[in-house]
């Protein structure tokens, strides 16, 4: 099954370096491009409080970006298509999942000194209530460089691949990507931690195929900044999050973790919609009775 990307497009600098970089890793993935572009980003439809005359208006504007997109379709190495629409709706975005799935939406990093009139922090910010992988690609990485060295970065606490991160493994499975689990703990080092952190990836089925990640810990007081320092000493150029679904209703974008890691991480950012996994028994061992297929669980033996 193909990668599906839906990119949002504009034509300056930081938007266009995005578009670049997601047709280099469509490419690699040997899957198709879409282009979108969006003015603003809503949960509700602001046509409803306005004239019919203004969304008219607003519509024949959209035709002349549209033709523009086309022109910035003709400097990528695949033929993309093409979709604009005034305003990213969560209905939209549904609209867009359903006839390119499986899609990974990819923005730019949003500018943190601006981060609050950035359209991008909006489209992240809803496909995020959507539950939605994004990928967000800072401007000083380079456009033309597919994840080699892939960092993910996990805890203690069991997690399963939402239905539509599936396919996302395709991302890890690339020619040559090696792939490292970080575990973060807080004043003292903590070698159990991350041996749980290493096997919640196993058992997920996220490397499920692949060869055991290595994996690293770190020490650090503040979470975000401990990542940071992993991608620094890892020399990893993308780094996977997980966007667990309590973490919806609280504050995955804002005055977080991954807000902090959007902002400010150097390389592109996954964020990968998980689920937590109920974890059983007496014996302390995870309930993988109906969590877990056999297959999933097959893929934890080392690879040769």
């Amino acid at each position: 099954m193909s990668l599906n990307l839906v990119v949002f497009a504009g034509f300056y600098p930081t938007a266009r370096h995005t578009v670049h970089y997601a047709n280099n890793l469509a490419q690699a993935l040997h899957g198709q491009l879409v282009l979108l572009h969006v003015k603003r980003a809503s949960s509700f439809d602001p046509y409803e409080l306005m004239a019919e005359s203004f969304r008219q208006e607003e519509l024949a504007c959209e035709t002349e970006t549209a033709a523009a997109l086309y022109r910035l379709a003709d400097e990528l190495h695949i033929s993309p298509n093409v979709e604009v629409a005034t305003d990213l709706l969560p209905v939209v975005a549904e609209d867009l999942a359903k006839r390119y799935q499986p899609a990974l939406f990819v923005l730019s990093q949003a500018d943190p000194e601006r981060a609050e009139i950035s359209i991008a922090a909006d489209c992240a910010e809803l496909l995020r209530a959507g539950h939605f992988p994004v990928l967000l690609v800072p401007p000083t990485i380079p456009a033309d460089q597919a994840p080699r060295r892939i960092l993910i970065a996990t805890d203690r606490e069991p997690f399963a691949l939402a239905a539509n991160a599936q396919a996302l493994r395709q991302l890890l499975a690339l020619p040559g990507a090696e792939l490292i689990v970080a575990h973060v703990s807080s004043g003292v080092e903590d070698d159990e931690g991350c041996s749980a952190a290493l096997r919640n990836v196993q058992l997920s089925g996220l490397v499920q195929g692949l060869p055991t990640p290595e994996l690293r810990g770190y020490v650090n007081d503040d979470y975000a900044k401990g990542l940071l320092a992993a991608v620094q000493d890892t020399q990893a150029d993308l780094v996977i999050v997980l966007a667990r679904e309590r973490s919806y209703l609280g504050e995955l974008f804002h005055h977080s973790v991954t807000a902090y890691l959007l902002a400010h991480c150097p390389v592109p950012v996954l964020v990968l919609p998980v689920a937590p996994v109920a974890v059983a028994s007496d014996s302390g061992h995870l309930a993988t009775a109906t969590l877990l297929t056999n297959s999933v669980l097959s893929g934890l033996a080392p690879a040769n």
